[in-house]
């Protein structure tokens, strides 16, 4: 899926996923040869409701993080984690992969596109959440439905094939969390300014509550641009980790979570 906002047609290509699938055979044809790949359970604990409510209120009441403010996407927009591939093989289809991005043009211009509806699958594109300048959380889709982030990606060489001739995409295991762009970088430039200390630290914050819901361990972090599989995807950029770990390891402490402060892999 592939927006057609009003940018610039290769500004565009921050923010919003392409498919760029092979052409469809016609019905399902032969079982593909490969086999469906699995990510290894990371081990990490997975809270309750009552936890991660607890350690919500935590951040709020220390870092100031806001409620999340509902912005729903059109339903056109989104759509099912799907548990099985064409050929009836389980495929996996819960959160496993938290993906950064940049929205390109400004928060309020992202939430009409999303909530405009794009009946045709190469215009459909969302996020789950949408952090804007001041920090304010924008819940677009659900978690537990799949988000139009990432069309042809990967993590490492791992993906989801849905369709019988799919190149494969992330989108089935992935929640896509991702920042409004600072005005000077609203057009196709290589860099910004960058992101504001309230967006680092709303972001650290749901990420962390999110690794706590699903078990994700903090090296299952990865950006648009390291996912990207059609060499056409460079966001969020002039995002910088030496400022968004100090806020992540921030909440983790304010949480005791941090069994779950580890870039290393956990398997």
């Amino acid at each position: 899926m592939v927006s057609v906002a009003t940018p610039p047609r290769r500004l565009a290509r921050l923010m919003a996923p392409i498919t760029l699938l092979l052409p469809l055979a016609s019905g399902c044809g032969p079982k593909p040869g490969w086999p469906v790949q699995e990510l290894p359970d990371a081990g990490l604990p997975r809270l309750s409701e009552a936890e991660l409510a607890d350690c919500e209120t935590r951040l709020r009441a220390e870092l100031g993080l806001s409620d999340a403010v509902a912005r729903p996407a059109d339903p056109t927009n989104f759509g099912e984690r799907q548990p099985e591939d064409v050929f009836g093989r389980l495929v996996p289809h819960q959160p496993a992969l938290i993906v950064l991005h940049e929205t390109v043009v400004s928060a309020p211009a992202t939430v009409r596109l999303f909530q405009t509806p794009h009946p045709k699958d190469d215009d459909q594109v969302s996020y789950h959440l949408l952090i804007d300048r001041a920090g304010q959380r924008l819940r677009i889709v659900p978690d537990d439905k799949r988000a139009y982030g990432a069309g042809m990606s990967a993590f490492g060489d791992w993906t989801v094939r849905i369709r019988p001739t799919s190149v494969g995409s992330i989108n089935n295991v992935a929640l896509h969390l991702s920042l409004e762009t600072p005005v000077d970088g609203r057009g196709d430039q290589d860099a910004h300014s960058g992101y504001t200390p309230a967006q680092y630290g709303a972001a650290a914050a749901q990420v962390l509550l999110w690794q706590a819901r699903h078990g994700i361990p903090l090296s299952r972090l990865t950006t648009h641009a390291a996912t990207d599989r059609s060499h056409s995807r460079y966001d969020p950029r002039s995002f910088r980790w030496e400022r968004f770990l100090p806020a992540y390891r921030r909440a983790v402490s304010l949480c005791n979570l941090r069994a779950y402060d580890t870039g290393r892999a956990t398997y």
